[in-house]
This record gives C-alpha cells, sequence and structure tokens, in this order.
C-alpha cells in the first residue's frame, strides 16, 4: 500500500450545517468514490454511520474515531438510555474503533458491550517543536502573565479550554473560593456557550478579580510557560491535550482525576497533582497544597505522543484495521 504521506488530501464542503441534513450527501459521495476506508470522528456522526451506511454500504471499510468517554457523555445529554442502546446495537458494525485513552477503550467494552477486539488506543498527536517554539515567544503583558517579579507573591494559574460543563470551570471557581488563597490568579482561555454563566458565577462567589476569563488566545503557549502552573478542571476528557500542551512547556499541572486519559499520562509524571475526586472541594485541597509547597518543575517524557509516531499507527488503521505494535502493513 502506498504511504498515506504521499497522498493528496482533497476537502470538500457538504454546505450543511447538521449531520441529518448531509446524510443523503455522504452516502451519494461513497458511492461515487469507492473509497478504501470511511473515517469519522464525531460522535452522532459516528452513530448515524453506524445505523445507516454500513447497512447500504458494506464493500468499505468503516473506522470510528470517538472524542471522549461515550458513557460519561451519553450521561451527560439527553436520551442517555436511548442512545446508548444504539451505540450498544450499532456500533460493533464498525470495523475499528479508535479509542484516545485506555479509559475510553475500556468505556466502550465494560459499559456499551463493545467487543474489545474492535477498538484500539490511539493517543491525541502532540506538537511538541512547535508548541516549545511558541513558548518562547513574547507574551502579551496586558494579560498579567509576564515574569513574576521579586515582590509579587501572586500564584499565577492557567486553564484552557471550551467553556461547557464537560471542562469543570464552575468547578475551578468554586475550587478558588473554597482554597481561601487571595494570592491566586486564574486566567481561563477560550470560548463556549457557558462563558457569560461562568463570569457570573465568578462574581456571585466574590472571585470576579481572580478568575479572569479571557476568550480565545492564537498562542496560548506563550502564556502557559509563564504561569506557575495549569489547572485542569474537568469532569471527564477523551485525552486531556492542554494538559500535556502545559507540561511540553514546563508548567506543573493541577488536575481532577476525570476519565479519559489523565491517570495513564500523571502516573508517574513529576510535576503533576492528580486531585482525589471530581470535584470543587478535592481541587481546592490541591491549590492549597499547591500554594504551600515549592513546585516542582514539569518532566515528562512526550516522545510517545509525538505526531509522527501517532500518524504511524493511524496509518496501519487505515491499511489493515490493527494500531497494535507489531510490523506495519505492506507498504507503509
Amino acid at each position: 500500500m502506498q504511504s498515506l504521506r504521499q497522498r493528496v488530501v482533497t476537502l470538500l464542503d457538504l454546505q450543511d450545517s447538521r449531520v441529518r441534513y448531509a446524510l443523503s450527501k455522504i452516502v451519494r459521495l461513497i458511492w461515487r468514490v469507492r473509497p478504501h476506508a470511511v473515517f469519522s470522528t464525531l460522535c452522532h456522526l459516528n452513530l448515524a454511520l453506524s445505523i445507516i451506511l454500513l447497512r447500504l454500504l458494506r464493500q468499505n471499510k468503516y473506522i470510528a474515531r470517538e472524542t471522549a468517554v461515550l458513557s460519561e457523555q451519553l450521561r451527560a445529554g439527553h436520551l442517555t438510555n436511548t442512545l446508548a442502546f444504539a451505540h450498544r446495537h450499532f456500533h460493533a458494525r464498525f470495523d475499528s474503533i479508535v479509542c484516545q485513552s485506555l479509559d475510553m477503550r475500556n468505556d466502550l467494552v465494560t459499559n456499551l458491550s463493545i467487543p474489545a477486539s474492535k477498538n484500539t488506543t490511539i493517543n491525541n498527536p502532540l506538537g511538541i517543536e512547535k508548541i516549545r517554539r511558541l513558548a518562547f515567544c513574547p507574551a502579551d503583558s496586558s494579560l498579567g502573565l509576564e515574569s513574576r517579579l521579586e515582590d509579587d507573591h501572586s500564584l499565577r494559574l492557567i486553564a484552557a479550554g471550551r467553556l461547557t460543563r464537560q471542562k469543570g470551570f464552575d468547578l475551578l471557581i468554586e475550587a478558588v473560593v473554597l482554597s481561601g488563597l487571595k494570592q491566586l490568579r486564574v486566567t481561563v482561555l477560550g470560548e463556549g456557550p457557558l462563558r457569560g454563566t461562568l463570569e457570573a458565577l465568578a462574581k456571585a462567589q466574590g472571585v470576579e478579580d481572580q478568575v479572569r476569563f479571557i476568550g480565545f488566545q492564537k498562542n496560548p503557549y506563550a502564556l502557559m510557560a509563564r504561569a506557575d502552573a495549569f489547572v485542569l478542571s474537568s469532569r471527564y476528557e477523551g485525552f486531556p491535550n492542554a494538559m500535556l500542551e502545559a507540561l511540553a512547556c514546563g508548567t506543573p499541572v493541577i488536575a481532577t482525576p476525570a476519565p479519559g486519559g489523565l491517570g495513564e499520562i500523571a502516573q508517574p509524571v513529576q510535576g503533576v497533582q492528580l486531585a482525589a475526586a471530581v470535584s470543587a472541594e478535592a481541587l481546592a485541597t490541591e491549590l492549597q497544597k499547591f500554594a504551600r509547597n515549592e513546585p516542582a518543575a514539569a518532566q515528562i517524557d512526550l516522545e510517545r505522543f509525538h505526531a509522527g509516531k501517532i500518524a504511524r499507527k493511524y496509518e496501519r488503521v487505515l491499511a489493515d484495521g490493527n494500531a497494535q505494535p507489531g510490523a506495519c502493513p505492506r507498504g507503509i
């Protein structure tokens, strides 16, 4: 098989904003192109493909990639029982399901009865060299994350992610309150539907001067590198890329033990404090501990997440459905 790196990528815009509107176009496209493999990476699109397309177009190979611990994602939404039944009944039709972490893989097997033989684990890639290069770029001094002055005793923490319930920024706000640490200054990067709600919560709790939301930042790594610690407050994850990016910048991490890869990354890693539970109280305890102790510099071997190595694993999946260690498929 010709190396996938040598192939041209063609982008096709179906001009539809919802999966349900685009399904007929996807069916026609697959019939016309007759691809070697169909690769899907959105939860609702995966489900639609498993129900409809796999029955219509079985001559193709179908691969799904899930983006979060699926049972947690279903629990956080509506129609949990109906969707869980649909995933259990139809997901096994895929030739292979890519999970970003062992937590995701175990969840599919244990809670959704997906055969273990269908699942393979591929962590998300990390552009290590680019992250470290951007970390040395000048930071916007108006954001207050420039290097600390000797007489400045504040603790500058940074958090990043889409402002949704999954990311637990409400837990972070509550943790700042419960910690009682007036020196904390938390800067949150990212946009999302809960921004107004979270800003109102910070104000209601009296910590609007300690927790600031500054929206999307083109270069978050310059800010991560200048923070005293990165805080991840998620209720669940797929794979905590932002946490790895902070570690690549050499920044210590304080995190909840959210399902979705944190445990397999954090144990054992110097410079990572993992809370005892996914709760504001447990996170507050870790904030207090961090404030009392001299933080250890983050040290982690990131080579296993290198983009080149991850790409090779995807090549194996697309070639023969197997990303596990072993000989590469013919031609790769």
